[in-house]
């Protein structure tokens, strides 16, 4: 019952800090923001020994690398944090756009108008930057936020929140319009995603688990986020030197993230010529490559692989490989493992790249290019609260049109239906 009633008083005070902030002015949101960016900065040090005590616990508990490097706050990262901030200050205002009007025959003006979801409930694991990514968010849409992070992150989270709460109403936001939930009890995301009337929105962010969990638990509207088996395709008219750096960078440059790829499939015509190099440079940067027994024949670094391997979602420094003998089954293999999220294909043959792009349903799809780029900032919207794998409401980079619905204002003077 404690649980329920932290969770209960921070949904209260959300929804009465949402019904004010959704008529809240651009100028008092963007200067909220940028104050809230400032306090970041000033209060690095802070920030930083909060997220060591995190770093501490989870290396006590045996978080692997990747994990710790999602968890772990440098200078950096906080100073990365607050430009996000600003870029969401400098974005357009979506509160109050017109998206479309008429008059009717009858006299009546109807104007449609985007308008805050009103509170969003947002759960998260082991990336204290979602915090404040979250936080500008859905300040800037006019939507009060509830915060809830996962355990392995507490100390960082309850630091930002708090210095962004402070900051956001001392330059007049409404009292309530940031929470953070905390507590690593677990039973507060089961309480969080049944504020039927209170929470208007939950946005699950982490692994598939995570999410599963939540889109089969909620009775709150979900919007599903972030799960990413993502594929590179390298096609038999690929460019072998392209397909190369795209594929290094779609897994290495940073793997614990959903845009990283987690399985690479190669045409068996191009796979003598790409395969040895491509396998030997996974192999010096330490990347343990899980293959079918085609793979296999091209290095004896190549564990074989399992149903279960095409399916998951590794996180780490972990690939599938799998050669196929066709675009056709390359993309078979995507619709039967993959999760939505962001796929490529590698090739110098438009029709096949055509062929791929409107084929293959996910929120992101490539030609030529790592799928490291699936993201808010990347794709100029600012900072993001999610990938959004889902078809209703919002796919893709959710910045902040995604985090508005709609509203009809009708206008008569004096019409009745008769």
């Amino acid at each position: 019952m404690e649980t329920y009633e932290l969770v209960l008083g921070k949904a209260q005070a959300a929804k009465k800090a949402a019904a004010k902030l959704a008529v809240t002015g651009t100028a008092v949101k963007n200067a909220a923001l940028l104050a809230m960016a400032a306090a970041l900065e000033e209060k690095t040090e802070e920030i930083l020994a909060a997220n060591a005590c995190d770093m501490e616990a989870a290396q006590a508990k045996g978080m692997r690398s990747s994990m710790l490097d999602r968890l772990k706050l440098t200078a950096e990262r906080v100073a990365g944090m607050a430009d996000g901030l600003r870029q969401v200050a400098n974005l357009p205002d979506p509160i109050g756009n017109v998206l479309d009007g008429k008059t009717l025959p009858n006299g009546l003006q109807i104007t449609k108008v985007r308008v805050p979801l009103g509170v969003i409930g947002i759960i998260y694991e082991a990336r204290p930057n979602v915090t404040a990514d979250a936080a500008g968010l859905c300040l800037k849409s006019g939507n009060a936020v509830i915060l809830k992070g996962g355990s392995e992150a507490m100390e960082s989270n309850k630091a930002v929140a708090a210095i962004l709460a402070a900051a956001a109403e001392a330059h007049g936001i409404p009292a309530g319009a940031i929470q953070f939930v905390d507590t690593s009890d677990r039973q507060a995301v089961t309480d969080l995603i049944h504020m039927n009337g209170l929470v208007d929105v939950v946005i699950p962010r982490g692994g598939a688990g995570l999410i599963q969990a939540v889109v089969r638990n909620a009775s709150v509207p979900v919007i599903e986020t972030g799960a990413g088996v993502c594929h590179t395709y390298v096609d038999k008219a690929a460019d072998v030197q392209m397909a190369m750096k795209i594929a290094f960078n779609a897994k290495v440059q940073r793997p614990s993230v959903c845009n990283a790829m987690e399985t690479l499939l190669v045409h068996k015509d191009i796979a003598d010529k790409f395969l040895p190099m491509m396998l030997m440079m996974y192999n010096t940067s330490g990347v343990e490559v899980r293959g079918d027994e085609a793979v296999q024949e091209y290095s004896s670094q190549v564990h074989p692989a399992t149903e279960e391997d095409w399916a998951t979602e590794y996180g780490d420094l972990r690939l599938s490989v799998k050669i196929v003998d066709s675009i056709e089954e390359a993309m078979e293999h995507i619709a039967k493992f993959g999760t939505g999220h962001s796929e490529c294909i590698v090739t110098e043959d438009y029709a096949a790249a055509q062929l791929f792009q409107s084929t293959v349903d996910a929120a992101a799809v490539y030609v030529n290019a790592s799928t490291r780029f699936t993201d808010g900032n990347e794709f100029g919207f600012g900072a993001e609260i999610g990938i959004s794998t889902q078809k209703l409401h919002a796919r893709g980079p959710m910045a902040l049109p995604e985090l508005t619905s709609t509203k009809y204002l009708i206008r008569g003077n004096g019409q009745v239906r008769g």
